[in-house]
């Protein structure tokens, strides 16, 4: 009896493993803020790792945090937009794309902004450092809103909040462990970490985000974080998908050379 249950037990087959629909890849990309040389460089990455798989329905997902704290958050808002015109990307909101807009019109989320990075956003824009310096608070929303372009405010109004594929659910931040998916609170998507950080268990799907900097991706049963804090530590990551397969593509800034990284997530 005891052999039998052994032989039952053995023999039982594995949980299937996450996975794409069949013909469909698709790219995430870990927080930018600001650093257009890395973007450009995982951009052309990818195009080219792309390339190299063989015909897909290839979906490019940005998870936020375009902006701030890195030195060219105009610029990255340029490129985003144009590689979204050459291909299909789509775009998640990060808080820190919230703090941007929301500083237009209130001027203590001006201040809360430019003490997390927006001093840096701002002077990627036609604002020169001295007249920043010289100014006060509200002063300085004046010259941003005369600064940044419509169509940028446009661009970043447009973000999503959550992307569903397959049993992948990409946002910025994560999501809260104990409410479902279809009722998640936009605050959670942008700004959580715990308790969602530490949560192991079932999330009903493999949630892949941003937000939280690590040293490496993070690659868990329940989520994948690719966050590597490209403005401070020089590496911006990409998370590939396709199928039941997974890997990973770096832009690592090494003195000023940038070089890729091609390497398997497991």
């Amino acid at each position: 009896m005891l052999k039998a249950l052994r032989s039952l037990f053995s023999s039982s087959p594995e949980p299937a493993k996450p996975s794409l629909p069949a013909g469909q890849r698709v790219y995430a990309v870990g927080d930018i803020h600001g650093r257009l040389d890395l973007m450009v460089a995982l951009a052309e990455a990818i195009e080219a790792d792309d390339r190299a798989r063989g015909q897909a329905d290839t979906t490019v997902i940005l998870l936020g945090d375009l902006v701030d704290r890195g030195p060219d958050s105009a610029g990255v808002i340029t490129a985003a937009r144009l590689w979204a015109q050459q291909r299909h990307v789509r775009f998640i909101a990060g808080n820190h794309e919230e703090m941007f807009l929301d500083s237009l019109d209130d001027v203590e989320t001006l201040r809360h902004f430019i003490r997390y990075g927006g001093r840096e956003t701002l002077l990627s824009y036609p604002i020169a450092k001295s007249d920043y310096l010289a100014a006060e608070v509200e002063d300085l929303q004046v010259m941003m809103r005369n600064a940044v372009p419509q169509e940028d405010i446009d661009f970043l109004s447009s973000f999503e909040d959550m992307i569903q594929i397959g049993d992948y659910t990409f946002v910025h931040a994560g999501v809260h462990p104990e409410i479902a998916m279809d009722e998640q609170r936009t605050s959670h998507l942008r700004w959580i970490r715990e308790p969602f950080l530490s949560h192991a268990g079932d999330l009903g799907s493999v949630v892949v985000h941003g937000h939280s900097i690590a040293e490496e991706a993070q690659v868990l049963a329940n989520r994948i974080g690719i966050d590597t804090g490209a403005y401070q530590s020089g590496r911006l990551t990409a998370l590939g998908l396709e199928g039941s397969n997974r890997w990973l593509i770096e832009t690592i800034d090494d003195g000023g050379d940038i070089r890729t990284r091609l390497r398997k997530a497991v």
